[in-house]
Order: C-alpha cells, then sequence, then structure tokens
C-alpha cells in the first residue's frame, strides 16, 4: 500500500506542475464522463417516468385482463352480467388478490342544459386507480363509501364540466342520467381531457352503473371485463378458473401492462452511450499526446531514478498513475455536474404529466460515469509508461 499511495502522491504532484497542458485534455473527459452518467441516469429515471405514463394506460405490472366471451355457437346467449360478478369475486377470492376493479362500458343518455347527449361511461372499482395511476385534477377518486351512496358518484373529465355550464366540482353539481328509469347523480372529481376537442366522459362505480345498463348496450360495448393486478403465474390458472366456470364462453386473459412487451427501447440508449463513448476516447487521446511530450520533456529524470535503482514496474506505475489520477480528478468533476443537472431536471414539463415516484439519482450512473473514466485514464497513460520503460539509463543521462 505504501508503494500504491507513494505512486499516487507522485502522480497528483507531476500533475500540479504539469497543469496547463493536461488541463484542456482533462476538459473534453470531463465533459464526455458528464455526458455518459448523465446518459445513463436520465435512461433510468425516464424509464420510470416512461412506465407511470405506460401504467396509466394498461396498468402496473403485471395486470391481467380476464374477459368470457360468448362462443358463438348456436344457441349460446351472454350471460347476465350477475353471472360474470359472481365468477369475478370468487376468483379474487381464491387467490387473495389485493388489488382487482371489474370493468364495464356503457354509454348513457345524460341531460345536459343544451339538451339530451349520449355519453361514454366507464364502470370500475375503487381499486382501479391504484392499479393505473389514475389522479384527479379536482375533487376526489372514489372510495368505498361511495357504493352506499343514493346518488352514483361520478368523476369526469373537463368536456363533462363545460357540457354541464363550465361548473366547478367544488360547486357539487347534479346531472341526471338514465331514459326509462333515470337516477341524479353527482360528481366528485374531475381530470383532463385526453386530448383538445374531447367528448364528454364518466366513470362511476361498476355496482352503480347497474341503473343505467340495458341489455342492448352490452351487445355493443361487449359483457364486462376483470382487471387484476397479480404475480405472471397466475395467468394460466385464473384462465381455467373463468372458462370452467361460466358456460358458454370462452376465456381470454393476458398481460395489458408495457412491462409485457417492453416499452423502453435499449437500442437508443446505446446509441447515444456509444457517442459519448467516443468523446471519451477524443479526450483520452488528446491526454496521450500531453502524456507523450511530458514523458519525452522527463526522459533524463526518469533514468537518473532508474540509476538509483528504481524498478520497471515502479517507473511505468508511476507515469500511467498519472494519467489515472487526473481523469479521476475530472471524472469527479463531471459525474458531480451530471447530478446537479438531473437533480434539478423539471421531468414533470418534459414529460407532460405528473411523476407520482419521482427517482432519485441512480447510484450505477455515478459508478459507470467513474469507472470510464478510470478505464480512460489507464488507456491514455499505457502507451506514455511503456516509453518510459523503454529508456535505457544510459542514453536518458547523456539525454
Amino acid at each position: 500500500m505504501t508503494g500504491v499511495v507513494g505512486a499516487v502522491l507522485e502522480a497528483w504532484d507531476e500533475l500540479r506542475v504539469h497543469k496547463v497542458r493536461v488541463l484542456l485534455a482533462l476538459v473534453g473527459v470531463a465533459v464526455a464522463v458528464c455526458a455518459i452518467t448523465a446518459i445513463s441516469a436520465a435512461g433510468e429515471m425516464l424509464r420510470q417516468v416512461s412506465a407511470e405514463q405506460n401504467d396509466r394506460w394498461g396498468g402496473r405490472a403485471a395486470t391481467l385482463q380476464v374477459s368470457a366471451w360468448p362462443t358463438g355457437e348456436s344457441g349460446s346467449v351472454m350471460p347476465a352480467p350477475e353471472e360474470y360478478e359472481r365468477v369475478f369475486d370468487e376468483v379474487v377470492e381464491r387467490y387473495a388478490i389485493g388489488y382487482s376493479s371489474m370493468l364495464r362500458d356503457a354509454p348513457a343518455p345524460v341531460r345536459f342544459p343544451d339538451g339530451t347527449r349520449e355519453v361514454y361511461t366507464t364502470g370500475v372499482e375503487a381499486d382501479w386507480a391504484t392499479m393505473h395511476r389514475f389522479e384527479v385534477t379536482s375533487g376526489r377518486w372514489f372510495t368505498d363509501a361511495d357504493a352506499d351512496r343514493l346518488a352514483p358518484a361520478l368523476v369526469v373529465n373537463q368536456a363533462f364540466l363545460d357540457a354541464l355550464g363550465g361548473v366547478t366540482v367544488a360547486e357539487h353539481p347534479t346531472v341526471t342520467i338514465g331514459g326509462d328509469n333515470p337516477v341524479v347523480a353527482t360528481v366528485v372529481g374531475a381530470f383532463p381531457d385526453d386530448w383538445p376537442q374531447a367528448e364528454p366522459q364518466a366513470y362511476v362505480l361498476v355496482d352503480a352503473q347497474s341503473a343505467w345498463v340495458t341489455p342492448e348496450s352490452l351487445e355493443m360495448t361487449g359483457p364486462p371485463r376483470l382487471e387484476l393486478w397479480v404475480p405472471d403465474e397466475l395467468v394460466e390458472a385464473i384462465q381455467r378458473d373463468v372458462a370452467g366456470a361460466i358456460s358458454g364462453t370462452q376465456a381470454e386473459v393476458y398481460r395489458s401492462d408495457s412491462a409485457s412487451y417492453g416499452v423502453v427501447d435499449g437500442a437508443i440508449r446505446w446509441v447515444v452511450l456509444g457517442v459519448s463513448v467516443i468523446a471519451l476516447l477524443l479526450g483520452g487521446l488528446g491526454l496521450v499526446n500531453i502524456a507523450l511530450v511530458t514523458v519525452r520533456y522527463r526522459i533524463r529524470e526518469i533514468g537518473i531514478r532508474r540509476s538509483f535503482g528504481a524498478s520497471s514496474g515502479r517507473v511505468f506505475f508511476s507515469v500511467m498513475m498519472e494519467s489515472v489520477v487526473a481523469t479521476t480528478v475530472a471524472g469527479v468533476l463531471g459525474v458531480t455536474v451530471a447530478v446537479v443537472a438531473l437533480h434539478n431536471l423539471p421531468l414533470d414539463a418534459l414529460m407532460g404529466s405528473a411523476v407520482q415516484d419521482a427517482p432519485g439519482f441512480p447510484f450505477s450512473a455515478a459508478v459507470t460515469g467513474m469507472l470510464a473514466a478510470v478505464g480512460i485514464g489507464a488507456l491514455a497513460g499505457l502507451l506514455p509508461a511503456l516509453v518510459a520503460v523503454r529508456v535505457k539509463v544510459i542514453d536518458a543521462i547523456r539525454y
């Protein structure tokens, strides 16, 4: 350890002497290390942001979509919604699933101030918001207590509120839904429109939705579905249970979350990292040139050290450590700049949506940056160290 520490201290002293020569090369190395670290860290952080965005559409990993459609054989009819609900409840209870939600799509006539319009409603359960990272911008999401309300609770988009006359959730607006047996529903939450000029849309608890669901609407939109947030190994078992429990149907179970088909394209990340590695090699090449010039100026010094008994290994190690110590200092600076820059990176503004689980700076990215810095320092110091070892004592002293 004494020899290693001595070589490091000696290398640091040499860098202080030749600091003007190596400064420009180290700037390139520091910038390249900063880029590699930032790209590695940004890739991990944006992967989390992208995963959250995809969770809002397909659900968290692993989310299963369970459906059972009539087989289409002669005489087969769609089972009643109660049959689906019974079987789905049995599946949830049998496998002790913590998060699940039945889904049912049904259009409903809604009486707005300017007339009755057909609105697309989605029946869900309270767990659905957690499974899809769904957040309201005003008001609240459903709770278990909403199941006992006489007036169904609605969570609607901004277009729905605009159709009501531009009211807000704080005003507790009500609206009449249904045809022959209308019900009065209360808006308890709101969320932004998915796109400009979107049509009114509403979420409602699936039990309350039964008030306006008709057999005709189910024939048009399909039977109820079930979403489960479960381990992936339950797919086959759940498919077998549903197919056997609902007669006359063919069950389908598949993963809908983005993790099942790989949302993040790693090829782009590797291409950008490759460009950064090239920049790092160019910085290391400049350091090699400067180190070779420095060794040429130090031939007499090296010869004198060899004449006093310095071994070839000691000379090789000390010369190479000069580049390693230099690039390590540049690596620390580059990693620090990357950490500060990404810490203040507005992920919400870049991705256009709020981030629920804001990722911290990945430690692996900092390690990658430092390893790159040390590695390029070792490569840059290898050639000058070999030149220094080949110096002959007599020629060096004569020089």
